[in-house]
């Protein structure tokens, strides 16, 4: 090998380190689109790998870019380690991008591969759940924490099922089985909580789901859902002032979010604030506009 040669392919080697350790660092400080394109780069330095074209992929798919990260994806050997989690990511790729069919069948290809992976039924029962097919999409779920019960959002996902199905009874228990799993091992996740603070204000238990609601919002007090859903269980019981703040507070995490502005009008309105509360309502209209029909 010529000294030419030689320094060629030292220089290739850390160009390929280089490009891996960007790619990593973008893709852990969440800035996806540098991560792709850093991931981009190390797929030519390096060789086009299955665990680079998996992480490209990925990568590329939390970039909003679902059709390059499906064509990444694609080139994943079907004999590498890497094919099922490639055809999980291109799943949801396909199912952002409206082609359902094609995620479904992805999915169950994967399945086929991988029949004890418990996040593959978990994501074709969120898939199912979206469609409105609740009855599939609790099987799925069932399934999913069959596989591994310890699956807290299999089970969570099951109580919002079995809740759509009419089983109200059911659904209180999986979302209770759900907490008992997080309450201490995994003190972020918020979501059942707000689930079954939801079900329950529903159900007029108004205390009770205001007291699953705050639990959410000290576990992520980033997500104005859980506000929405405090302030809509304290208007229910008559502390429309104490409202007025958990709405404010929602409202100011997603401007565009339009339950909250509804109710917060509501709330002005029984507190006597009535040209606030006619304010609020427009702002509401004006929200409920722009929001998409269809969420994926």
């Amino acid at each position: 090998m010529t000294l030419r040669l030689v320094l060629v392919v030292l220089t290739l080697g850390q160009d390929c380190q280089q490009a891996q350790k960007l790619a990593r660092t973008a893709y852990d400080e969440r800035r996806y689109d540098q991560a792709a394109a850093h991931f981009a780069h190390a797929v030519t330095a390096c060789g086009a790998s299955s665990p680079l074209l998996l992480a490209l992929g990925q990568a590329q798919l939390l970039a909003q870019r679902p059709a390059d990260a499906i064509a990444a994806l694609d080139r994943v050997p079907t004999d590498s380690a890497e094919y099922v989690p490639a055809l999980k990511v291109k799943a949801k790729a396909l199912y952002l991008l409206a082609r359902d069919a094609e995620a479904e069948e992805t999915l169950k290809r994967a399945a086929t591969r991988a029949p004890s992976d418990a996040e593959i039924p978990y994501s074709l029962g969120r898939m199912y759940y979206q469609q409105g097919r609740h009855a599939e999409a609790a099987a799925s779920f069932r399934q999913a924490t069959t596989l591994d019960p310890r699956d807290y959002k299999a089970w969570d996902n099951l109580g919002l099922a079995s809740e759509a199905l009419g089983d109200v009874a059911q659904a209180q228990q999986h979302y209770l089985k759900a907490i008992s799993l997080v309450y201490k091992d995994h003190p972020g996740y918020d979501v059942v909580y707000a689930n079954f603070a939801d079900l329950l204000i529903k159900l007029g238990n108004f205390q009770r789901a205001f007291d699953l609601a705050a639990e959410a919002a000290q576990r992520n007090p980033g997500e104005p859902r859980n506000f929405f859903l405090g302030g809509k269980a304290l208007l229910q019981t008559g502390r429309s002032d104490l409202s007025v703040r958990w709405f404010e507070q929602a409202i100011k995490l997603n401007p565009d979010y339009p339950e909250p502005q509804y109710q917060l009008s509501l709330a002005y309105r029984k507190l006597g604030r009535i040209d606030e509360a006619d304010r609020m309502l427009k702002s509401f209209q004006a929200a409920a506009a722009r929001a998409p029909k269809e969420r994926r």
